[in-house]
């Protein structure tokens, strides 16, 4: 068994779809749109074309954000996350930390991944998942944040345990619509 020191890392960040405005609907239950259904999806698959899909999945507990993921799976995989071969399906944690959370925050919850894991997605809100990038990498971060459904891949130089500041240069990004 590896500690995990010698692996290439790889943490994607993701804004959650497109979700439903309502005043008579808490936020932690807004649902998506269907465009945001559609773009989770086409996350999904552009996350498959690259080879990014992930060992372990971090999303935050919001409805929005479980949508989201559920759609990513789907896109990726053409089965629902739960779905698949054997061993072929992600560690799934919701994580209620990652709701409205500040950077800090959802770079504890990245820290905590199990230290063999290569590929960790991290389904979370703005301004955090956005903050949680430039504070990844300050130089290529995108300076007006991420969008919805927006991915970010950063590659991590440490072990998740040590991850810090500046710690995980950007190398790709997808954006669901132009």
């Amino acid at each position: 068994m590896t500690d995990g020191t010698n692996q290439q890392r790889t943490l994607v960040l993701l804004r959650h779809a497109k979700a439903e405005q309502s005043a008579e609907i808490p936020d932690e239950e807004r649902p998506l749109t269907a465009r945001g259904h559609a773009d989770a999806a086409a996350a999904g698959a552009w996350l498959a074309r690259h080879a990014l899909l992930p060992d372990v999945v971090l999303c935050s507990t919001a409805r929005r954000t479980r949508q989201t993921w559920h759609g990513v799976a789907l896109g990726a995989t053409g089965s629902p996350p739960e779905g698949g071969p054997a061993g072929a399906a992600p560690v799934v944690r919701y994580e209620p930390a990652a709701y409205d959370a500040h950077p800090d925050v959802l770079l504890d919850v990245v820290r905590e991944v199990d230290p063999n894991a290569r590929s960790v997605l991290l389904i979370a809100h703005n301004p955090g998942i956005s903050l949680l990038s430039a504070l990844l990498d300050p130089e290529r971060a995108d300076p007006d944040g991420l969008r919805t459904t927006d991915l970010v891949v950063h590659r991590p130089t440490a072990r998740w345990v040590e991850l810090g500041p500046g710690g995980a240069p950007i190398t790709a990004r997808h954006t669901a619509r132009g």
